[in-house]
């Protein structure tokens, strides 16, 4: 998997998220092509909170052959350091697109419980609109709701607010946000691989969680299906 030459794929979207397994995170790139179809690129053992291993990721896909001489929709999640690798490898050729589900998750952190599910469902309702002006517009009105709720609510929704309506601002269709708005992709790939993993007790080394991780990524892979719309 990790050695595969990436050559001939043309990979315009790219995912890349950390998913935890035992007491490690593993960082997985997912390439979506021109037809729709999606390919597992590769993945590195460490965090999404180091820029260093995020770079190495990168350059190990460039070192396979996989084109990054064009414009290409990067999403990601909210991590600072991935955001940072993406900014110094990419440069003005990426369109970054942060994780929607990652900033519910995040805003709901500083709610009281009472108003977690309605501020929720208006931050659902602004990112399901088809316009970038209305949903800007929208997040906006929230922010200066939040901001006589909590205002560290109101500082978490505005830190990255641009970048989660980047599919809106390059007027993709409805289909294509959904699927596209969230790091789901590569979550739903490793979340089916946990059952070829599910009868591991024990993590005895690093090669034995990369083997693993390997495996349960290429029987995922073995049944993805084309992108819709």
């Amino acid at each position: 998997l990790l050695e595969r030459d990436l050559a001939g794929l043309d990979v315009y979207i790219l995912l890349i998220d950390g998913v935890r397994l035992a007491e490690q995170v593993m960082i997985v790139a997912e390439g979506v092509d021109s037809s729709g179809r999606k390919h597992i690129l590769g993945f590195r053992e460490g965090s999404t909170e180091n820029s260093r291993v995020c770079l190495d990721l990168l350059h190990d896909l460039v070192k396979r052959h996989l084109a990054t001489d064009h414009p290409g929709l990067i999403v990601i999640d909210g991590s600072p350091a991935l955001r940072s690798a993406v900014d110094k490898f990419f440069g003005t050729n990426a369109f970054v697109q942060r994780c929607q589900q990652h900033k519910r998750d995040d805003l709901k952190k500083y709610l009281p419980q009472g108003r977690q599910l309605e501020i929720d469902r208006k931050l659902q309702a602004a990112y399901s609109m088809n316009s970038y002006d209305d949903a800007h517009e929208a997040l906006g009105r929230l922010v200066s709701e939040l901001e006589s709720i909590n205002l560290s609510a109101a500082h978490s929704l505005r830190e990255g607010l641009e970048e989660t309506l980047t599919l809106h601002l390059l007027e993709l269709p409805y289909a294509l946000r959904r699927t596209f708005s969230t790091t789901n992709l590569i979550e739903s790939a490793f979340s089916s691989g946990r059952r070829v993993m599910r009868n591991v007790k024990r993590w005895a080394s690093s090669e034995q969680r990369q083997r693993w991780t390997a495996t349960a990524l290429l029987a995922s892979e073995n049944r993805f299906r084309k992108i819709k719309a």
